[in-house]
């Protein structure tokens, strides 16, 4: 399968529609600004001479202001604007003054240490900030045609591999991403130097011989590099007192379990939170840092689909054991990842609790990268099912409806403490969300063999070739809030080819299927699965192909019911015993204090019969809410999870008492 271009898609959607037109007009210009009052920007000023001053920010800053670029040129493939292509085209220039000769391009070292380069790979994300660097370069070039900033891009990445190519099992990353921007890299320029050194990247994982003495000295070496740019610093802004220190809001602090420092310690010396504790072949267990994992599966699966790989190689072995376990065992039922705080990873099988719930929104934006990447590997709609599911749910809540606040850890309990913030101390998530957001229309459909797969069902627009002729295919969806979906297919003559759809798991009911009001029969849902630890199954999503000759004005309409559902978790999630977690269509509800006065949310007890849903104009921009009472009689209203926290400090909670 292969996915259709993102020009060729044009979005025209109820819910998504305002949403990236919101991103494409205040959120990649607030972030922007962001990045221009930390510092981030004046970074790579400093760096080309053109600016006085002292660096500041994290050693992988400059990745932060490689994914707004990354962002803003997948923003400019659809929603082009001559204010966000000057700021490009003015980065790109500063860039390239910035990067030495030879390609190579860290701030960091460049600025403190320029005498070093590739140390502790381990901690300090050089390898990842390129990657970033090539991945916008990548977007750039594809929506606008332009090379600058792709020649930038390209000598960075052959700096990596004249730098890699004959290293050994230290020469890999601690935080994966170069990985897959290789393999993209490739994909636009078909160099086959970057595909083989993303899959040397990832054939090298695992093997560092002593790896807790390795990343032991890595700790000790990256503690002295900060100790001494600190002295540097505090010495700096004594001599020059006017140098502008940005202050951060206080960020939201997640609530530790038990022992959670100590794990967190534990899974670094093993390697298990750098997926370096095995070869990938033998990683069948997700664990570790969860965003990074979520990167090196899917850089893995991108390989397989270049190279052909089949259902008996190593790497789909591991990556179907993986992704099994993920879905089975340590997955919220909102599709987050991450039961470890102190981690920012998973925990053992079951380990669920929603108030420790670390669940990045970039683990959730890193699990669609790699589900998108399995869908088009297989063909399977449990793939695109997860991905619909972690959509609307797990990566959605990461940004406020005003689209400058955020969300970095996404709890699914919380007792007070968690606001939204404009920006953090570590920014990765709003870039990331923008550039996802952007590319939206990019997971919509597919292509093989003369058959159009529909994955998502977000309203759209496109033309492509199918049985020899141009057809034009506009499809109508009432998604998230009502399971009416409308596919106009108009060949510009019959024409023979096939139509693939995904029936949702939450579909899984009541759904009927229309051709030119004509009833399709549906295929069984799927019996016999094991249960999951969320309550959520994408393996209940179905595919239906209908091949035939398809005529100018023929019509495809799914209607899908909608009740609430109470999802019930595995009786080893801890806690859960006589809770259920409220869902309606792919969306997941939670109890906002805000919305219950004078009702314990933590407490009560809902009356299960009482659970209806409502349309609420007024309400956060017009929403679908459930309504019903606690056993005692008082009023309860639920919203969808991903708008919790929209109005000011509140507390919160998914799995209430039925």
């Amino acid at each position: 399968m292969h996915e259709l271009p993102i020009q060729q898609i044009r979005l025209d959607d109820p819910f998504w529609s305002p949403r990236l037109e919101l991103n494409a007009r205040r959120s990649i210009f607030h972030q922007w600004e962001q990045l221009e009052a930390s510092g981030c920007i004046d970074n790579f000023r400093i760096l080309a001479g053109e600016k006085p001053g002292f660096r500041e920010g994290w050693f992988f800053a400059d990745s932060d202001a490689y994914k707004w670029l990354d962002a803003a040129a997948r923003i400019s493939a659809t929603r082009p604007s001559a204010e966000l292509s000057a700021q490009m085209d003015d980065f790109i220039a500063l860039l390239g003054r910035a990067q030495a000769p030879d390609g190579y391009l860290y701030t960091y070292n460049q600025i403190h240490f320029p005498d070093t380069r590739w140390a502790n790979l381990q901690i300090e994300h050089e390898l990842y900030c390129h990657g970033h660097l090539i991945e916008a370069g990548v977007s750039h070039a594809a929506a606008t045609g332009q090379e600058e900033l792709l020649t930038i891009a390209r000598k960075a990445a052959d700096r990596i591999v004249d730098d890699f190519r004959a290293a050994g099992p230290e020469g890999t990353d601690g935080h994966e991403e170069i990985e897959l921007a290789l393999i993209r890299l490739y994909r636009l320029t078909r160099e086959s130097a970057y595909l083989e050194m993303a899959q040397q990247f990832i054939d090298r994982r695992g093997r560092i011989t002593g790896f807790a003495m390795h990343i032991w000295r890595q700790n000790a070496a990256v503690t002295a590099r900060r100790k001494a740019v600190k002295e540097l610093r505090q010495a700096y802004i004594a001599a020059h007192p006017e140098h502008a220190v940005f202050k951060l809001p206080p960020g939201n602090q997640a609530i530790m379990p038990p022992h959670s420092q100590l794990r967190s310690k534990l899974s670094g010396l093993s390697g298990k939170m750098f997926q370096q504790h095995a070869p990938f072949s033998q990683q069948t267990t997700p664990v570790g840092h969860a965003v990074r994992f979520g990167y090196l599966e899917t850089a893995a699966a991108m390989l397989l689909r270049e190279q052909g790989g089949s259902e008996t190689h190593p790497y789909r072995i591991a990556m179907d054991k993986a992704w099994e376990r993920m879905v089975t065992r340590r997955m919220y039922v909102t599709g987050g990842l991450g039961a470890q705080p102190a981690l920012e990873g998973f925990g053992n099988d079951y380990e669920l609790d929603p108030e420790y719930a670390y669940t990045e929104t970039c683990a959730a934006l890193a699990s669609l990268f790699w589900n998108w990447e399995l869908a088009l590997l297989t063909g399977q709609m449990k793939y695109s099912d997860l991905f619909e599911w972690q959509l609307y749910n797990a990566a959605a809540v990461g940004v406020g409806l005003s689209g400058d606040s955020y969300l970095y850890n996404n709890p699914l309990l919380c007792r007070g403490g968690v606001r939204r913030q404009s920006w953090y101390v570590v920014p990765c998530c709003p870039s990331n969300l923008s550039r996802t957001w952007a590319d939206l229309g990019r997971y919509i459909f597919s292509c093989q063999s003369n058959t159009l797969t529909i994955h998502q069902y977000i309203g759209c627009r496109t033309t492509l070739a199918l049985g020899g002729a141009q057809v034009s295919v506009e499809l109508r969806s009432k998604l998230p809030w009502e399971g009416e979906v409308t596919i106009r297919l108009d060949p510009e003559a019959e024409a023979e080819f096939a139509v693939a759809l995904r029936i949702p798991a939450w579909a899984a009911e009541e759904t009927q299927l229309l051709v030119n009001q004509q009833p399709v029969e549906l295929p069984p849902v799927p019996a016999g699965l094991p249960s999951t630890a969320s309550g959520y199954d994408p393996h209940l999503s179905r595919l239906v192909s209908l091949q035939r000759c398809w005529a100018p004005g023929d019509e495809i309409r799914l209607h899908m019911a909608m009740p609430v559902t109470l999802r019930r978790a595995h009786p080893r999630v801890k806690g859960h015993a006589g809770k259920a977690a409220l869902s309606r269509g792919p969306l997941v509800y939670c109890l906002e204090s805000v919305d219950n006065p004078g009702v314990d949310i933590f407490s009560a007890q809902l009356e299960a019969g009482s659970l209806h849903a409502e349309h609420a104009p007024e309400l956060l921009g017009g929403i679908w809410v459930l309504r019903g009472k606690t056993v005692s009689g008082a009023p309860v209203t639920a919203i969808p999870y991903h708008l919790w926290g929209n109005r000011g400090e509140s507390q919160m909670n998914v799995w209430v008492n039925i």
